[in-house]
């Protein structure tokens, strides 16, 4: 395989994912083109995921699926960029949609803005996409860049995030400790780069529902001392000595 022809890698994540999946793959894949390819790695599911993402392989986008290590969300998060070969890698849930649009805005913002990194607003939703129960994560959030910034309070949320290959050669291997993918990969893109592009417009539809692998609740006070101080020194071990 000749890498540099691929243009975007779109990783994405399955378990058990028959109930949103399909609609999400359809708003992925009219986004992509040959030049692209779709990396599924699939934890283990029991139920119709694997039928349905035989449904859309015969389509003009490649589509890779790999079996996760089933070792939890951030472990099948790391399996599926390790098989990604593009230069773009966006991440992806199995249970949103992709705003229309999302792929161009995307690029343009890594080109205009010589972005490595770039994380879009998102519209959440429960039940009914044209009732959003929230019109901006980024306000929520009150999202912005910077290692500090993030550390204190994590704006980077994966499904929302795409960034250029260099980053991984950063990144993997995930620390197993620290509790989430996202803010990791986005504190080390601000160290190591320094251009993390925050785009305004909600280019996902967010959807929150029981099963999500994460939430937007708040944890205790003990609970969110330890995650940072984890993640600090995983973060100080990783610039210090490259572990």
């Amino acid at each position: 395989m000749v890498t540099e022809e691929i243009r975007i890698s779109v990783a994405m994540t399955t378990c058990n994912g028959e109930a949103f999946l399909r609609e999400q793959l359809a708003s992925i894949l009219s986004q992509l083109t040959e030049e692209d390819e779709l990396v599924i790695s699939d934890d283990g599911s029991s139920d119709g995921t694997l039928k349905i993402i035989e449904e859309f392989a015969s389509g003009p986008v490649p589509i890779r699926l790999v079996p996760g290590p089933r070792a939890g969300i951030k472990a099948n998060v790391e399996c599926a960029l390790r098989h990604c070969y593009g230069r773009y890698i966006f991440l992806a849930d199995q249970d949103d949609i992709w705003a229309p649009g999302k792929v161009k805005e995307v690029l343009r913002c890594f080109q205009t803005r010589k972005a490595s990194l770039v994380i879009h607003d998102a519209v959440v939703f429960t039940e009914d996409i044209s009732h959003p129960v929230m019109a901006s994560f980024f306000a929520f959030r009150r999202s912005g860049a910077g290692v500090w910034k993030n550390l204190w309070k994590n704006s980077y949320i994966g499904c929302c995030m795409a960034f250029r290959r260099e980053l991984l050669f950063r990144a993997l291997p995930i620390p197993d400790s620290i509790e989430m993918h996202d803010q990791w990969l986005g504190i080390l893109n601000d160290f190591y780069f320094k251009k993390s592009c925050f785009c305004e417009k909600p280019l996902l539809y967010y959807r929150r529902h029981g099963g999500n692998n994460s939430g937007m609740r708040h944890y205790g006070f003990a609970r969110m001392l330890r995650n940072r101080v984890v993640f600090l020194g995983c973060f100080l071990k990783r610039i210090l000595f490259g572990k």
